[in-house]
């Protein structure tokens, strides 16, 4: 399998930590019982702890469709890659405007992929690399010979799960179970893939499902499809964004590291690391430890927690940069909701 070309798509406003603050103060004031300016510091100082400076979101103007568009057009002028030609589309993230049908469909319509196989995959932020292991299988197997593989993660929206709601924090104590949402950004990516041409990719995985109530946006009637509900589900409310980032951060730890030590691969080769961006400090300790800290190309400092748009926006910044480039090596390495846990080498 090859990367025949990524390309990101990143909405045009630049949001501060000082911002973000500014909107916490304002949306909590009128509900906030407690110290609000002491917990006001304490997400300045684990915002700055975190890496993170600024994020994008989108303006009023800027629709999540026109950005897919933007980047699917571009990855596919880049891999010089007739419409025709393309055998599957696949949708991933979290980000989506529909439960039914999938979102690769629509997209498929926008660019004109009109005779493309189409369907989503859905795994929070390891969707694009549980999308990519498929494509290699099915590339594996003869089934098909392109992919293009977009997402759309635009959850800051007034209509989507995170702001304005979970800005307005009703006690200090919800800091534990909302801090994550303050460092999103919004990015859409497009990813096309070809049968030919590079050495196979390597994969590992592991999975943690008991671990699956640190993360969060679930449905109304999300109780009646749990067997045993867990009282940290919807701490923000239904259809909004619950995520207790430091249990995730603290338990994913071993997880993280003991994946990367299965990813049968020439680790060593590698030019160039790339990781979900859900904390520039935390996956630099993680690279640092595995003797990879110089190599690692973080995005997390300039598009926040863009979800499964993270590890394909690094890749295109990288190969924008100069800093990837054709024949090298790189690995991917990935935490996600779930909680989930993935390594991966390619050679681009």
């Amino acid at each position: 399998m090859r990367i025949a070309a990524v390309s990101a798509a990143l909405p045009s406003r630049r949001v501060t930590n000082e911002d973000v603050v500014g909107l916490v103060r304002e949306h909590s004031a009128p509900v906030f019982e407690g110290d609000l300016e002491d917990t006001l510091r304490k997400i300045e100082f684990w915002l700055a702890y975190s890496g993170s400076e600024c994020r994008r979101w989108s303006e009023d103007h800027e629709r999540p469709a026109d950005l897919l568009l933007r980047a699917g057009e571009q990855a596919l002028a880049e891999a010089g890659l007739a419409r025709e030609s393309v055998d599957i589309v696949i949708y991933t993230g979290v980000g989506r405007g529909f439960l039914e049908p999938g979102g690769a469909y629509h997209a498929a319509v926008a660019l004109g992929l009109r005779r493309a196989q189409c369907f989503d995959i859905l795994d929070a932020c390891m969707s694009w690399t549980r999308a990519l292991q498929l494509v290699d299988g099915l590339f594996r197997s003869g089934a098909c010979r392109t992919a293009l593989v977009v997402n759309a993660e635009f959850s800051l929206r007034p209509t989507g799960h995170v702001y304005p709601h979970v800005f307005a924090l009703r006690n200090p104590e919800a800091l534990t179970w909302t801090f994550p949402a303050f460092t999103l950004g919004e990015a859409a990516t497009a990813t096309v893939l070809t049968a030919e041409g590079a050495e196979p990719w390597t994969f590992a995985f592991a999975s943690r499902p008991d671990l699956a109530d640190l993360c969060n946006v679930p449905m109304a009637d999300y109780a009646d499809f749990c067997v045993t509900p867990s009282e940290k589900i919807a701490k923000n409310g239904v259809q909004r964004f619950t995520s207790y980032g430091f249990d995730l951060h603290e338990a994913g730890r071993d997880e993280v590291l003991e994946v990367f030590k299965r990813l049968d691969a020439p680790k060593d080769e590698a030019v160039a690391v790339f990781t979900h961006a859900s904390s520039k400090r935390w996956w630099q300790d993680m690279a640092d430890h595995v003797g990879l800290g110089e190599r690692i190309h973080h995005v997390f400092q300039d598009t926040g927690n863009i979800v499964s748009a993270s590890v394909p926006a690094a890749i295109a910044s990288a190969v924008g940069g100069g800093r990837l480039r054709r024949g090298d090596r790189a690995i991917g390495w990935v935490g996600s909701a779930g909680m989930s846990f993935s390594a991966f080498s390619f050679v681009y």
